[in-house]
């Protein structure tokens, strides 16, 4: 959510920002922000005009009492009755136009990088670095599914009869594999300073509606039917809202932390003969890292996030790239974005493996979050990346990993958390 002061004063700078989005229809919006924003003001100048009358009028009658003009004080205690109705009714009136204000600005796009390149889909996001070369292989390679049920250690059948399609049974030397990645990347975490930490699973409605955007809530968030709660679709949305409607002391700052949590997403789509398998699932293990930090930080941190994910993805041997994220299919509340893709030999080319966000204060101001520097209240920024989401890695490492007899190398850095295993084999 954009600041509502910055809108009024710059309306033009907005629109502007809005049609690099190429959000055109969004257009007529700040005008209506305006608009509403202008009998939001009247109506608070009048509850506050209101309330400053009936201060005036106690004195007054405090006045009239002393001089034992009793006429008067009565004449002034029965205008006095009447006010409070008055200013009950210029508050509701001043609730509801702040909550449509509000609505409004929630549709409104951060202000974006000029980093960003401009374009109107994801077909013109843009490749900045590459990291390692594709393997060659001498045999016929295998989708990470094949793989997987020809090791005997995944069962996508019986998860689709008991659940539907988009979960998975992991088992033996791969469910091993997978908690090795989640360990893995908690000790990269901790061992870079951040700070591990256990969340809900699931938020109340109100606070989800603050963490995420209308696009994200539509495709990803899973509401839990008959309460008001959602289940959440990364740890992010925990470890942000934890600090929905309060000040942090300037001293805490900057908060680096990070998370191990399950996570539920809505998406799920038609991938052809990988349809069946870990690409996509409504169901997976992640490690998440997020940083809350002053506003003249975030760009540093962005780079430091973004490092460590490229970092972990070395250490696994993984051929791995960063794509930055244009302005067509940057999220509203990012500021800028760059995904971490990680190479498949099944899909002769790159998959994505997470996403590195700066959000500056757009998601901050949401959620009510701020701080104080020298006194002066601002509202901090706040950032997220993902350190590792296991099944996009667990494809990667089958297929970039997978040997003529099916059996499956472990990248040597997981040793120490494969409880003596090198290799999978069939058992």
């Amino acid at each position: 959510m954009i600041d509502i002061k910055f809108l009024r004063e710059n309306p033009e700078a907005v629109k502007e920002n809005i049609r690099k989005k190429f959000q055109d229809e969004k257009l007529v919006i700040v005008d209506q922000i305006i608009e509403v924003d202008e009998k939001w003001r009247k109506e608070k100048q009048k509850g506050d005009s209101l309330r400053k009358e009936r201060n005036q009028i106690s004195e007054e009658i405090n006045k009239a009492k002393k001089a034992k003009n009793e006429k008067k004080a009565k004449e002034l205690i029965a205008k006095a009755k009447e006010i409070p109705e008055k200013i009950a009714k210029a508050e509701k009136k001043t609730k509801n136009l702040e909550e449509k204000r509000n609505y409004l600005l929630g549709q409104i796009p951060n202000f974006i990088s000029k980093r960003v390149p401009l374009g109107k889909s994801d077909a013109e996001n843009v490749v900045e670095d590459e990291f390692g070369k594709p393997k060659k292989f001498n045999f016929e390679i295998k989708s990470h599914a094949e793989i997987a049920e020809a090791l005997g250690m995944a069962d996508f059948d019986s998860s689709a009869r008991v659940a539907g399609t988009g979960f998975y049974y992991l088992e033996g030397g791969l469910a091993l594999l997978n908690q090795a990645l989640v360990r893995f990347a908690i000790d990269k975490m901790t061992s870079r300073g951040f700070r591990y930490v256990e969340t809900p699973l699931m938020l109340n409605n109100e606070i989800i509606n603050r963490v995420t955007d209308l696009n994200d809530q539509e495709m990803m968030i899973y509401r839990i039917g008959n309460s008001d709660k959602s289940l959440i679709g990364t740890s992010e949305h925990s470890l942000i809202s934890r600090y929905v409607d309060r000040e942090i002391n300037e001293k805490q700052l900057p908060l680096k932390q990070t998370s191990y949590s399950m996570c539920f997403r809505k998406e799920i789509g038609s991938h052809g003969v990988d349809e069946k398998g870990l690409f996509r699932t409504h169901q997976f293990n992640k490690v998440e890292m997020i940083v809350i930090c002053k506003p003249e930080e975030s760009e540093k941190f962005f780079e430091e996030m973004k490092d460590i994910s490229v970092e972990i993805f070395k250490e696994l041997e993984i051929p791995v790239r960063v794509l930055r994220i244009c302005s067509g299919d940057l999220g509203d509340l990012k500021y800028e974005q760059v995904d971490i893709e990680i190479y498949s030999p099944r899909k002769k080319g790159y998959i994505e493996a997470g996403s590195c966000s700066n959000l500056t204060e757009a998601q901050a101001r949401k959620l009510g979050i701020s701080t104080r520097i020298k006194g002066e209240r601002i509202v901090p920024h706040t950032l997220n990346n993902t350190a590792l989401a296991t099944p996009r890695p667990l494809i990667a490492i089958l297929e970039n990993f997978q040997q003529a007899d099916g059996s499956v190398k472990i990248p040597k850095v997981l040793w120490p958390y494969m409880n003596g295993k090198t290799v999978i084999k069939k058992e």
